[in-house]
């Protein structure tokens, strides 16, 4: 087994968010580990803000995006003072499309050793009528994926 270098760390800024983080913040410090934060704006999301522009033009897709990375930025740094993740390597990549896949391919780009992330998050509907992320994310990690769960 070789030494865990990269840690990345699935991040949706749900309610459980912090535990995640917090956990793998002290997993990365404990293995001399860099983190690699990665939170994914849902194609399907887009698609659906695509639509809504065929009727009016008080949003734009662009605008809509970007607004989004602004506001995910800002929760992410929030997030590494209030873990103390900032007091250890780290980056923050934000993605587009359908998140178990970009999850899956940015572990692969990254080549990270381990993924770390939540059981539950951001779930509706579609998560219980076509299966949640995590489900997809253990069926298709290339690397050990380890899952924290929402109870303490």
């Amino acid at each position: 087994m070789s030494k865990t270098k990269k840690i990345m760390v699935a991040v949706d800024f749900s309610e459980y968010s912090p535990k995640i983080a917090g956990y793998a913040g002290r997993l990365a410090e404990d293995l001399g580990a860099e983190l690699i934060f990665v939170n994914v704006i849902n194609q399907r999301d887009i698609d659906m803000v695509k639509q809504v522009t065929m009727y009016t033009d008080k949003i734009s897709v662009k605008d809509y995006i970007n607004g989004l990375i602004d506001d995910r930025n800002e929760q992410m740094q929030r997030l590494l003072k209030e873990t103390s993740c900032n007091q250890i390597p780290n980056r923050f990549l934000i993605k587009k499309g359908v998140p178990f896949i970009k999850l899956v391919e940015t572990a692969k780009e990254e080549k990270v050793d381990m993924v770390v992330m939540g059981t539950k998050g951001r779930g509706n509907i579609a998560g219980i009528l076509f299966g949640s992320q995590a489900e997809k994310m253990f069926r298709h990690c290339p690397v050990p994926l380890l899952s924290i769960r929402e109870r303490d």
